[in-house]
């Protein structure tokens, strides 16, 4: 209970944080109405700027009390996408109505359906993604790997270093949030009873998923949002594997030191593989290699080739449904009559040995559906505080007042605050004028910023969920200054090595 009040004390003082942050954002509006100077707005076509009017306030108003909503979900039990896309609702009421106060009653609309596009885009890829891995999961591909590491008998440091490792390399492919929450099981699987390995098992985990996946664009959704818009090309983001492997690294080697000694009794568990498995593995990987292609020689959309490895999926999963389905006779005389279809198979026949069926639709009903409304919600968000305005004046101040560096740095720090998505959600939207090697230093502070809170990315929020009550904001944050060495060991390896 002690642990809980605590965690509520933390995030009450992330909430108030956030509101003097929205309070801060304020500030250049306050200082160009008492200069006279309008910050210009940026990419909307408004001929007024709305930022400063009552109407502009009450949107960031109703922002804020989303996002506050969204840091307390673990304590109200209120899924995070509820509120963000009431408030996406209500926000662009405002806009359509503020814009039709000026006379224009069409901005509105061609601005919700740029925005409409850009998370059409992001939907379709991550929900062909999400299929993918969640076929390999009914097939048994992660039970294996989970299996193998739990029967070894690895000692706590080798479990610590092995689930390390295997997170920053499957996180690329797999992407962190999925990565995250396979490791977290077998950490919790081996080690349930000790609390001290899995609260630091867990922040290592989380800590090396967000940094594996800063370096491919499948590895997060901030990587994937920079890729699709094209400011980085596909082999230009291994660019950032050095400075990820310093990032999870730094921290790593510290944490070790807090390590329990001991070794916890093996597990012995043997999951079966179903037919199947390792086929959907071979097309996830030609799905991606597809994505690429299109992108990269076709000049098309990367979704458009997620979206055919995800019809090739649906393909093979009627293949291999009706390849389940035939199933031999034993009382049939003649060996090319003993197989038939299930459904004109006799009720009195023996399926208890049958392997699970194979449905893809399945697999889709399993989608993360309240993280793809979130990033709905966030998207419509972030573009109607565009609309009036505020990005323009995010932008001045700080890739004008700050510079690009120190900007570029801060998305980070805001990252493990606000999340990593509606941050650089913003950052694509002012579009600041940048060169690879600044482009490259948002997309790794924006992936591996958000390591240094709980609440700071999809991963860290999902192993909260998984190790309840073992792993929370409070045991995270003790750990916070470790993780913030490694960030800034990482940005001045960036330096090093790419600038």
């Amino acid at each position: 209970m002690k642990t809980n009040n605590n965690q509520v004390a933390f995030k009450l003082l992330i909430a108030t944080f956030l509101g003097f942050l929205f309070t801060l954002s304020l500030s250049p509006i306050v200082f160009a109405a008492s200069t006279g100077i309008k910050p210009t707005v940026f990419n909307y076509g408004l001929s007024t700027d709305l930022s400063n009017t009552w109407m502009g306030y009450l949107c960031i108003f109703i922002f804020a009390c989303a996002y506050v909503l969204v840091i307390f979900e673990e304590n109200i039990h209120l899924r995070k996408s509820k509120p963000v896309m009431v408030a996406a609702g209500l926000i662009w009421i405002i806009v359509s109505l503020s814009l039709s106060s000026q006379g224009d009653t069409e901005l509105a609309h061609n601005t919700v359906k740029h925005n409409l596009l850009e998370f059409a885009e992001l939907f379709l890829f991550l929900l062909a993604a999400m299929t993918y891995i969640n076929s390999m999961d009914e097939r048994g591909v992660f039970d294996a790997l989970r299996g193998w590491l739990v029967s070894q008998g690895f000692s706590y440091k080798k479990i610590f270093w092995i689930t390390g490792i295997i997170s920053f390399f499957l996180s690329p492919i797999a992407d962190n949030l999925t990565t995250a929450l396979l490791m977290a099981t077998v950490v919790m699987a081996v080690a349930a009873d000790k609390r001290a390995f899995v609260v630091i098992g867990c922040i290592n985990i989380v800590v090396a998923a967000n940094a594996g996946g800063a370096f491919s664009p499948f590895g997060d959704i901030t990587t994937l949002m920079v890729w699709q818009k094209g400011h980085v090309e596909f082999l230009q983001f291994f660019a950032l594997f050095v400075p990820s492997v310093v990032n999870w690294l730094v921290p790593a080697v510290i944490m070790h030191f807090a390590v329990p000694e001991g070794t916890p009794d093996p597990l012995d568990e043997k999951p079966k593989i179903l037919p199947g498995a390792w086929t959907i593995v071979g097309l996830f990987i030609v799905t991606i290699i597809l994505a690429v292609s299109f992108h990269q020689f076709l000049h098309l959309p990367p979704v458009i080739g997620m979206m055919t490895g995800l019809g090739v999926l649906k393909m093979y999963g009627y293949f291999l449904k009706n390849r389940d389905n035939f199933f031999p006779d034993p009382s049939a005389d003649d060996i090319g009559e003993s197989s038939m279809l299930e459904d004109t198979m006799p009720d009195n026949r023996d399926t208890s040995q049958r392997p699970p069926e194979f449905n893809v639709f399945k697999a889709l009903q399993r989608a993360e559906w309240d993280t793809l409304m979130f990033f709905y919600g966030i998207i419509l968000c972030v573009g109607g505080l565009g609309a009036l305005g505020y990005l323009t004046i995010g932008s001045n101040w700080m890739y004008g007042d700050l510079g690009v560096t120190n900007a570029n740095i801060l998305v980070g720090v805001l990252s493990a605050i606000f999340d990593n998505i509606p941050i650089m959600f913003a950052v694509l939207a002012i579009s600041p004028d940048m060169d690879l090697y600044q482009w490259l230093l948002v997309t790794l502070t924006a992936g591996v910023g958000g390591s240094m809170l709980s609440i700071g990315s999809a991963a860290g929020v999902a192993v909260m969920g998984q190790a309840r009550g073992l792993y929370t904001f409070a045991s995270h944050l003790k750990w916070t200054w470790a993780i913030a060495l490694g960030y800034a060991a990482s940005i001045y390896t960036h330096y090093l090595i790419n600038g």
